[in-house]
């Protein structure tokens, strides 16, 4: 029996949220090496920009995201006082630019790929 019997939306949400899921995770990577330290709403607004609106995590899937990055070691995060408030500024590490040269390669046999087909 099909996971999502005549459900077609469920199954676009389903398969829209595993596409964004590792794009978001390069794009977040590769944000924080061109344009160095961020903080998360600074992040969200790049990923807004580069996408004209389109693909806008929701905060609590960003900060998910970032959390998951620092655990795996491909960024560091730290306090930074701005305008009297204290922040959380995120930042590329080297493995993180390790993981991201790779994951272009990677990025670019998908590119290719779906060019195929699109």
């Amino acid at each position: 029996m099909p996971v999502f019997p005549h459900n077609e939306r469920s199954a676009i949400k389903k398969l829209r949220k595993d596409l964004r899921s590792g794009f978001y995770s390069f794009m977040v990577l590769s944000i924080l090496e061109k344009e160095g330290d961020l903080h998360g709403y600074a992040i969200r607004k790049n990923l807004e920009t580069l996408s004209e609106g389109k693909l806008v995590p929701s905060e609590g899937t960003l900060y998910d995201l970032l959390k998951s990055l620092r655990k795996y070691g491909l960024v560091e995060d730290f306090q930074a006082e701005v305008g009297g408030r204290f922040r959380r500024y995120y930042r590329i590490t080297n493995l993180g630019r390790k993981v991201l040269a790779e994951l272009r390669d990677e990025v670019h046999v998908l590119m290719k790929t779906l060019s195929k087909v699109l």
